[in-house]
């Protein structure tokens, strides 16, 4: 049996409701009639824990998001031209980054987690390692994302970043035998996610997920 990221049922819930129907590209920026479902939820207070701590050259906020060679991120897009939608798109990726550091790590309370998400968001996050740690699975393999879009809000401080991902290559590990579970490829494998990004309140550079909406077996993906 395959075992890789499980959706939160709340978030799975609301994706037929709170999904955009389309997606801009990298330039196209929301009218005021057209918001970003969820834009509105950004940090509302700074917290400490939320600080980036740490020193890591995988990411240039500061954050350790760096991740054992057998599980292997990747993120096969290019950044848009507009500067904050490109840091948000960058931010994304280390988002999903301190997820499975924080499966690796065995801890829900990585700091690399509370730097690159908050609200729902951070949930989103928690709930994820937290079923990896119960089951008692770390991952390996490669998990690929792609097909990226982006869109602002017209002030510029939250954007939503659509993607592809395909785990047909990426598998739970069992932490007690080292037995890697494996599965044939299905439409499983196969999830687009919708994550908004808004923009750390005392950070030029740190974009954070607040939401994040989900759609399983995404055929347009495969």
């Amino acid at each position: 049996m395959k075992r890789r990221s499980l959706p939160v049922a709340a978030a799975l819930a609301a994706t037929a409701a709170l999904l955009l129907t389309a997606c801009g590209g990298g330039d196209d920026k929301s009218s005021d009639n057209d918001k970003i479902a969820g834009a509105d939820q950004g940090s509302k207070k700074p917290t400490k824990s939320a600080e980036p701590a740490g020193a890591s050259e995988d990411s240039p906020d500061g954050v350790d998001v760096s991740l054992p060679k057998d599980m292997n991120l990747v993120f096969d897009w290019e950044k848009p031209k507009a500067k904050n939608e490109a840091a948000a798109m960058d931010d994304a990726a280390n988002f999903f980054r301190a997820i499975y550091k924080g499966v690796h790590d065995r801890t829900a309370e990585d700091a690399a987690v509370t730097a690159y998400a908050t609200g729902d968001g951070l949930h989103y996050a928690q709930v994820q390692i937290g079923e990896w740690i119960k089951g008692g699975w770390t991952a390996t393999g490669t998990l690929r994302h792609y097909d990226v879009s982006t869109r602002s809000t017209t002030n510029g401080n939250s954007v939503e970043v659509a993607f592809c991902a395909d785990a047909s290559k990426f598998f739970g590990k069992e932490i007690k035998t080292k037995k890697v579970l494996t599965t044939e490829p299905s439409i499983k494998d196969f999830d687009y996610y919708k994550i908004i990004m808004v923009k750390y309140p005392t950070s030029d550079g740190l974009w954070q997920a607040s939401k994040v909406f989900v759609e399983e077996k995404a055929a347009k993906c495969q």
